[in-house]
């Protein structure tokens, strides 16, 4: 969701100019697949830091455009809300200090936004949920003024055709409906991202959906919601809610949500892609390549906007990403199950065990389609979500075992 030269996708003629664009890009990647174009050999991670900003009482406060204006550092960026801030991590290669290294930039992005706060009578919180947060709070006034922001929330209320609708059950039960799609800055999160071949990125993808329920179990931080005792991590569901342009009725036929774990293990990257375009309408529009196909016969190595943008508006918890650099295609997982905070040890312990599971399990060439069934993979994730490491998983050799003891 960085492009800034966006436009609603609610015109006929845009959307399906937009669509065709979008299946272009497909042919594109697909024929980079094909000739050996994605970069290889190398492994990379990098992340996202999403950050709360609060007042003295810890109450959310509205400084996100002063503290960008102050900071002046092409790392930090807005979010949804004028109460939260982001800050992208320099990618680095995985290997040696890279995670010491990661955990020093972290600080470092933290202690910039907490010292250009305090010039403005904030403070810098991490955490999955805010607990201070009310619905009062989620209203379009708090919405950073950016255009794609506004687009998407009336593009999203009228595919939908009603209100937003939160009901959460854990101890307590939560039951809310808002009218706009500002539940979503409710949550920050650690987004990680790993970089990975195009000939293993099949394999490495379902590997990821494999380790993201134990990955879950041990970073779960956002219990409350309105004092009410939810989730163990209860962002997931806000989330999944927040963003759910399916009607009531579309609900009971069991429509796919914008949000969602998945329902397979993959075949391939452009199945993905391929599943989300027939499943998902067009949201935004945005500029585009004429012609990637022609793009990549020519030794130019297009950017996929339209397609990665359409991406961007398909929220798996396991996303396929595509980029750039130096005229050199390359494919990255980013998991966006992790939340922020509640301390830098925590997100960067968080990730090194996500980065160490995914790559101690594919040395041991694991084809993880052979060993688990998908049901068990996302029946996992749901119950690491919901009790952490209270859950009791169903793992390789298909017995169940606690939490506590599978890590």
């Amino acid at each position: 969701m960085g492009e800034q030269n966006i436009s609603r996708g609610g015109n006929e003629e845009a959307k399906r100019a937009f669509t065709r664009a979008v299946l272009n890009d497909l042919r594109a990647l697909e024929l980079m697949m094909s000739e050996g174009l994605i970069e290889r050999g190398a492994r990379r991670i990098g992340a996202e830091q999403e950050m709360f900003i609060t007042d003295n009482n810890y109450g959310p406060n509205n400084t996100a455009l002063k503290l960008l204006d102050d900071i002046k550092d092409e790392r930090f960026t807005n979010e949804i809300a004028l109460f939260n801030i982001e800050a992208n991590l320099t990618p680095r290669r995985f290997e040696g200090k890279c995670l010491r290294q990661m955990e020093e930039e972290i600080k470092e992005v933290v202690s910039i936004a907490k010292k250009h706060a305090a010039d403005h009578d904030s403070k810098i919180i991490l955490a999955g949920i805010l607990p201070t947060l009310r619905q009062m709070d989620l209203t379009m006034d708090n919405v950073t003024p950016v255009d794609r922001y506004f687009e998407l929330n009336d593009r999203l209320k009228e595919i939908r055709g009603s209100d937003f609708r939160m009901d959460i059950r854990g101890i307590d039960e939560l039951s809310v409906t808002h009218d706009n799609f500002m539940l979503e800055a409710m949550n920050t999160s650690f987004q990680v991202h790993f970089q990975v071949s195009g000939e293993e990125f099949v394999d490495m993808y379902n590997l990821s959906q494999a380790v993201t329920a134990p990955v879950m179990a041990v970073a779960a931080n956002s219990g409350l919601i309105h004092h009410n005792r939810l989730w163990h991590e209860s962002r997931i569901a806000v989330f999944q809610t927040s963003i759910d342009t399916r009607s009531t009725t579309h609900q009971k036929r069991g429509t796919h949500p914008r949000v969602h774990f998945g329902d397979a293990w993959i075949d391939s990257i452009v199945d993905v892609f391929r599943d989300d375009i027939s499943r998902f309408s067009v949201v935004l529009t945005s500029e585009f390549e004429a012609d990637p196909v022609e793009m990549v016969r020519q030794g130019i190595i297009p950017k996929l906007k339209a397609l990665m943008l359409h991406n961007g508006t398909v929220y798996r918890w396991n996303r396929p990403c595509y980029g750039v650099k130096d005229n050199v295609p390359h494919l990255r997982i980013e998991n966006r199950v992790l939340p922020s905070g509640p301390s830098v040890i925590d997100e960067v312990a968080n990730s090194a065990f996500y980065f160490g599971l995914m790559s101690g399990l594919s040395r041991k060439q694991y084809d993880v389609r052979e060993h688990m069934r998908f049901s068990s993979a996302r029946s996992n994730f749901l119950q690491a979500c919901r009790t952490g490491l209270e859950s009791h998983f169903k793992w390789f050799d298909g017995e169940a075992r606690p939490a506590s003891e599978l890590i």
